[in-house]
């Protein structure tokens, strides 16, 4: 596309006066990497050498981490997230149904307070929204990262992942029932002498089709004292009254 000169124009001056590119970007219109591009040619022609933008990685640089964020982040990462790695462009991903505008907004704090140095973007699909964070270090916090669906290889913790989780299990389950899980009402009947009776009963699911991550998911239930059962193949369900109540308390449904 073809932009007006004085849009380019209104554009490298808000970069050299250090606004930030998505705040000139949604000002005027133009889309992000135009902004960027724009911005890099104009140091280009000046001789200016391009910034080099600090890390701020826990894992790099030994920064604080918000470890019950993260807990929560894992939970929705091992469900349904993936990370794009290429030369140049490496994003964090996460789809949310558009049914459950809370938890998307749950999901952007959780990105935010686990990189807080890194913004954060949405894009609209067909009955959802993807999340998106950019930066290359979302591998170095999701080391599970790999080519190829999860289920079709192995999905291990490591140790500093683990001793996360025991810490914050709860996190942790919330995350992976709000990517992988939901909360429903089954019911029964049951005969009684004035005749049958109809009894409902709430119930939570867990769907993953990796056995590693299911595992995950039961060690921290079983961690919390949450009976479980495997419903079938790619199925966990908790039942039982007490349990569900816990659930409840801590986690609760998609909103």
């Amino acid at each position: 596309m073809n932009w007006p000169l004085e849009t380019r124009r209104r554009a490298v001056t808000a970069c050299r006066a250090g606004r930030p590119y998505p705040e000139t970007a949604e000002k005027l219109g133009v889309p992000r990497g135009t902004v960027s591009y724009w911005a890099h040619m104009d140091r280009l022609r000046r001789g200016e050498p391009s910034p080099l933008r600090p890390s701020a990685c826990p894992k790099c640089d030994g920064l604080p981490l918000d470890h019950a964020a993260y807990s929560y982040l894992l939970g929705l990462y091992l469900g349904d997230g993936h990370i794009v790695n290429k030369p140049k462009q490496q994003h964090l991903s996460l789809y949310c149904c558009d049914g459950w505008p809370g938890l998307l907004d749950e999901a952007e704090a959780a990105m935010l307070a686990v990189l807080p140095g890194y913004n954060t973007g949405r894009r609209q699909k067909t009955g959802c929204t993807e999340l998106k964070s950019y930066t290359k270090h979302w591998t170095c916090l999701f080391p599970q990262h790999g080519p190829g669906m999860k289920h079709t290889r192995r999905i291990a913790l490591e140790p500093w992942q683990q001793t996360i989780a025991d810490e914050h299990p709860w996190p942790l389950v919330r995350g992976l029932i709000h990517s992988d899980g939901s909360r429903v009402i089954n019911w029964t009947t049951r005969q009684l002498t004035t005749g049958p009776r109809r009894y409902e009963y709430a119930r939570y699911f867990f769907t993953n089709k990796s056995a590693d991550i299911r595992n995950i998911f039961t060690d921290a239930l079983d961690q919390v004292t949450v009976e479980w059962k495997q419903a079938n193949a790619w199925n966990i369900s908790v039942a039982r009254k007490a349990s569900v109540a816990l659930m409840d308390e801590h986690v609760g449904p998609k909103y």
